[in-house]
């Protein structure tokens, strides 16, 4: 048998854990012949409810019960729309500078060792206004690693930097001049050998449908989905910076900070993803009890603790889930409300990771002064009547 579609016996009982894992976290755990533990609530609908238009996938966070996002509510962005591909044809070149250039198929990529990574994508938009709030989800992604390639194509000395380019391409107008351009982004070489880097061709367990990038897309935990490059032709090592529309004029986030009553703006490309969290849903439990759950997600740094404030009182760590927990997964969360007063009421989680990183409030000096809609992780409040 060819070495490279033998499948051991370690990596079939891994898959066998990993599928099992996904189911868990696709259905609910009754199914399974487990207690509901919400079973006979009501659900609380907030005031503020969440506007979506039916024909986009997107997270609806009232209907959130399940770790692992279905296929059909993965959110889909692109620039320069969708293009049209023949897999047949297809072919992935990896040149620039390398000493051994490749052209790959997809059967070709295929047969190199197959990874699975569990991480969650988000729109670097998301949260930036209220049509705009479930552009985001948790995903099981299948491909190969992407740094034993560029270590095969062996990268020169001054190569430092890794520019993954799409089909997807349009006229751009640079200059006052037209030039024909692919959507393209770029990892520095530190980063694009990071080991959890892959070249994806299945979406929780399914083929790439081709919203989502068909036959290959780039997956980059920990980072906003702008970087999840789609309909991957092309990777070129280059030994200065790329600066495209999309790295260089377009998510670009311009902020200012304030120091001796002078403030100075900077502009950062898009890139690692911001502590984050979210109230998701309120239910009424047969006790009376209101419960509230919801997702906290960082950039891959530990979620070190969630907080739940209501009606502006102190900050209460929330109950996190860790048997569904993976690095660059989401955490969900859960508070139970005990003898809640009728009326209307305000709540609001915010997280913190290890590294004391605080999702700010819309006034926090680390965001208010942000002019740009990219990065919006502030403080969602939500208000709900009993």
């Amino acid at each position: 048998m060819n070495s490279l579609h033998a499948i051991t016996r370690r990596e079939m009982i891994k898959d066998s854990v990993a599928l099992a894992a996904l189911a868990f976290a696709h259905y609910p755990l009754s199914l399974f012949g487990a207690p509901d533990p919400t079973e006979g609530a009501t659900v609380i609908p907030f005031l503020d409810v969440q506007p979506m238009d039916p024909k986009r996938p997107m997270t609806k966070w009232e209907d959130l019960t399940t770790w692992i996002t279905p296929n059909e509510k993965v959110f889909a962005v692109s620039h320069y729309g969708t293009p049209n591909i023949d897999l047949q044809k297809w072919r992935l070149e990896i040149s620039g500078l390398v000493q051994k250039p490749q052209t790959l198929s997809l059967s070709d990529i295929k047969a190199r060792k197959r990874k699975h990574v569990l991480a969650t994508i988000e729109c670097s938009g998301n949260s930036s206004n209220l049509g705009f709030m479930g552009a985001v989800g948790n995903v099981k992604w299948t491909g190969t690693p992407l740094a034993p390639l560029l270590k095969e194509c062996g990268v020169l000395k001054r190569g430092i930097e890794v520019v993954f380019f799409g089909a997807d391409e349009k006229v751009e107008k640079i200059r006052e001049k037209d030039y024909l351009q692919n959507f393209a982004r770029s990892l520095s070489i530190g980063d694009a050998m990071r080991d959890d880097i892959l070249l994806a061709y299945e979406m929780n367990g399914e083929p790439l449908a081709t919203e989502h990038g068909a036959p290959l897309r780039l997956i980059v935990p920990g980072w906003f989905g702008i970087a999840w490059v789609k309909w991957l032709g092309r990777i070129e090592v280059l030994d200065r910076r790329y600066m495209s529309k999309y790295m260089a004029r377009e998510y670009v986030t311009i902020r200012g900070g304030e120091k001796d009553g002078k403030t100075t703006w900077r502009e950062t490309s898009v890139g690692p993803m911001d502590v984050k969290s979210i109230v998701a849903r309120a239910t009424r439990l047969k006790n009376g009890d209101v419960r509230f759950t919801g997702a906290a997600w960082t950039d891959g740094a530990p979620l070190k603790i969630v907080e739940l404030q209501i009606d502006g009182g102190s900050w209460m760590p929330v109950h996190l889930d860790r048997k569904q927990h993976a690095k660059y997964s989401w955490t969900f969360w859960d508070y139970d409300w005990k003898n809640p007063a009728p009326g209307e009421h305000k709540v609001v989680s915010r997280a913190i990771d290890a590294e004391d990183r605080v999702q700010p409030s819309a006034d926090d000096p680390a965001i208010k002064l942000k002019r740009t809609y990219w990065e919006a992780n502030q403080q969602y409040p939500r208000k709900l009547r009993l």
